[in-house]
């Protein structure tokens, strides 16, 4: 009688071990699958190691390297020159040092034209910017008082044949007839692109002040935010300009002062400048070979030694070697 009732205590015994195990098995089952519910995917993605996505390697862009002297210049004279693709500085002669800087000054006129005006709206040419031209002696787009140009012709007006009467005129109608409003707009905006070397008294440069003054650097700092202006940037790389006549205003045909335009290769603007104060003036950017430059040349002696030094800084800069940046050094 008592082994079978042994036998029987052995079985529920076993029973009862299986059934424990199983209970465990599915308890730890339980808790792995709420865990993995309740897991935030962040964690389960730094868990779970992602494959390697295949990118594309291109080599870095060459750039040019300055590996011999730049022409000599007097040190009477300012030369500046940068690589708008890398930001290199490859001249820098009087670069940092404040000067006169004659009619590049309407680069900032025409840039605050720009921004506070509208390209179709008319502006009206007034007594006070012929006299200008009379008294000053300033250039001149030969503007007629009484005719009304839109702005982006008088634009060309300021910039091509650098007409002191198309600045007076802009200058006029963006302020109601208060210049010196928009000179302070062009000494804030300097200041806003930290052009701590410089100071505008009026809107075309024509002084015998020192006290109206630049440097290469800062011409160079607002040259590049001006040539991402899209009309600016087209204005400046134009050679000739017409107006027909309407019954607004009378025909008008001006050529860039910038005669580099049509005999250097690969010149894209900007602005000429002269006074007997700040001497002959170019701001100037070129583009040969992938590379783009930038440029400023302060108070040279003639215009055409002026233009013959832009040459042949321009030459001697595209000349340098292209190197890996790794080279570059």
């Amino acid at each position: 009688m008592l082994r079978p009732m042994k036998r029987k205590q052995n079985r529920l015994y076993t029973t009862l071990v299986i059934t424990l195990i199983v209970c465990c098995a599915l308890l730890v089952a339980l808790i792995g699958y709420t865990v993995y519910l309740f897991l935030p995917s962040s964690q389960m993605e730094a868990q779970t190691p992602l494959p390697i996505t295949p990118t594309s390697s291109s080599p870095p862009k060459p750039v040019l390297t300055v590996k011999t002297a730049p022409p000599k210049q007097d040190d009477t004279v300012s030369t500046y020159l940068v690589d708008m693709d890398t930001g290199n500085v490859l001249e820098n002669h009087n670069g940092t040092k404040p000067m006169p800087m004659a009619s590049t000054t309407k680069i900032m006129t025409a840039l605050i034209a720009l921004q506070t005006g509208d390209l179709n709206q008319l502006i009206p040419v007034h007594q006070d910017a012929y006299d200008h031209v009379i008294e000053m002696g300033s250039s001149s787009a030969q503007l007629q008082v009484g005719d009304t140009l839109t702005l982006k012709d008088m634009l060309y007006g300021l910039m091509l044949p650098s007409g002191g009467d198309a600045a007076i005129a802009i200058a006029d109608a963006l302020t109601d007839g208060h210049p010196q409003i928009f000179v302070e707009r062009m000494n804030q905006f300097a200041r806003r692109l930290h052009m701590f070397h410089t100071n505008y008294e009026n809107v075309d440069g024509l002084t015998t002040s020192r006290t109206h003054y630049s440097s290469g650097a800062d011409i160079i700092t607002l040259t590049e935010y001006a040539m991402k202006n899209p009309v600016f940037r087209e204005i400046v790389q134009t050679p000739k300009y017409t107006v027909p006549a309407t019954e607004h205003n009378h025909a008008y045909a001006w050529v860039n002062t910038n005669k580099l335009l049509t005999s250097y290769t690969g010149m894209t603007g900007v602005k000429t400048g002269h006074t007997d104060v700040a001497g002959w003036c170019l701001v100037f950017s070129a583009k040969r070979n992938g590379h783009t430059l930038m440029g400023v040349i302060l108070n040279s002696p003639t215009e055409e030694g002026r233009d013959a030094s832009v040459r042949e800084l321009l030459d001697w800069a595209f000349s340098q070697p292209s190197l890996p940046p790794s080279q570059a050094a």
